[in-house]
């Protein structure tokens, strides 16, 4: 069965920082990526940050311009992504998401999401 779990948000100040985590499990891990998507409240969901499992090779949003960095520590089955620089525009619903083996057009359709961790960024 497989399990992505999130963790880590929070409310933060601008300018703050934030770690997510998701701990995955029950995924042959060898044949996905991990992605992480977000949901503000009245937009669509969009695609964030997605690495590969097989080389760690990564790719970004655009609107991160930077910020963030999605790592992997296979030994522990999680995937981190490491947010600095938050903005208000940050605040969103953060999901973990399995996605193709090659982050092709991640956070359209993921193949499975968890449940979700909240980040809000305000003064």
């Amino acid at each position: 069965q497989v399990q992505l779990v999130e963790s880590g948000g929070g409310r933060v100040q601008p300018g703050g920082s934030l770690r997510l985590s998701c701990a995955h499990s029950g995924i042959a891990w060898d044949r996905y990526a991990i992605g992480w998507i977000r949901q503000a409240p009245g937009k669509k969901r969009e695609g964030v940050s997605c690495i590969r499992s097989f080389d760690g090779s990564t790719v970004y949003a655009n609107f991160v311009h930077g910020r963030f960095t999605i790592y992997k520590d296979d030994a522990n089955a999680t995937v981190y992504l490491q947010m600095n620089r938050l903005e208000p525009e940050d605040t969103a619903i953060y999901y973990c998401a399995l996605e193709n083996y090659y982050c092709s057009g991640y956070g359209l359709k993921p193949a499975q999401w968890g449940q979700g961790t909240q980040v809000t960024v305000a003064a």
